[in-house]
């Protein structure tokens, strides 16, 4: 009889552990969920309460949810990036700038870090550290092109500022993304930049794609003759 009953008591925690589990899991989709989920439990759960109570809530709601939230789970970008606003939030301004830092560093896919460092890179004159901020994001689908060619323009206005160096450096050292860099540069580079870095990083022997170097040539005919033209000798050449 007590054999059977601890079985069954088993079975029922087993339950209530699955449970738990799964509204955690769908509270990521269905946010209106995560206040269901058992405080032991709570992973994906936390981080929605944390972020209603930064958009929501009072400075104080916003940072212990959110210090909770990396208590739990200490090792995402995301949960520091949410530390790091509710800090500001609250009035401590310098820790949250080490806290995204911290989160920058650890997260080079974690989009808010990245953008919240662009920003303090770029107020600070560094151009080559937001260069490098710049990159990060422009590699990420999800990032908008406004916020592109709103930096990109800040950047790479000068081909030969630091900015646009540290471009061709980066672009030149790489052949993991040639193309993805051809797509979208040409839409949110200033023209006679991005034709001056594809230039370079070929000329290091960075491959690019014909078909897709032609239409970049292609698109920047209505912004820069003189970028048109570097791109079309390109394609002579290489292709």
């Amino acid at each position: 009889m007590i054999a059977r009953l601890v079985w069954h008591a088993g079975l029922l925690a087993v339950a209530v552990v699955t449970i738990a589990v799964q509204l955690d899991r769908q509270s990521a989709v269905t946010p209106a969920m995560s206040r269901l989920v058992p405080d032991p439990a709570r992973a994906f759960a936390q981080a929605q309460i944390a972020a209603t109570a930064y958009r929501k809530g009072s400075a104080d709601q916003a940072l212990t949810h959110a210090q909770k939230l990396v208590h739990q789970r200490p090792v995402p970008a995301e949960t520091l990036a949410l530390l790091a606003q509710a800090q500001i939030k609250a009035g401590q301004v310098e820790e949250g700038f080490v806290t995204i830092q911290i989160a920058a560093k650890r997260g080079w896919r974690e989009p808010n870090s990245q953008e919240a460092m662009l920003r303090l890179a770029s107020a600070a004159g560094d151009d080559a550290e937001a260069t490098r901020r710049y990159i990060a994001l422009m590699l990420q689908n999800r990032t908008e092109d406004a916020l592109l060619s709103e930096f990109g323009a800040q950047l790479f206005g000068d081909p030969d500022g630091e900015g646009a160096r540290t471009l061709a450096d980066i672009v030149g050292g790489s052949t993991r993304w040639p193309s993805a860099f051809l797509q979208r540069g040409a839409r949110v580079i200033p023209a006679e930049t991005f034709a001056k870095v594809v230039v370079a990083a070929s000329e290091r022997g960075t491959p690019f794609d014909c078909r897709l170097l032609q239409h970049a040539a292609g698109s920047l005919r209505s912004k820069s003759t003189t970028a048109t033209n570097r791109l079309e000798a390109l394609v002579r050449r290489q292709c």
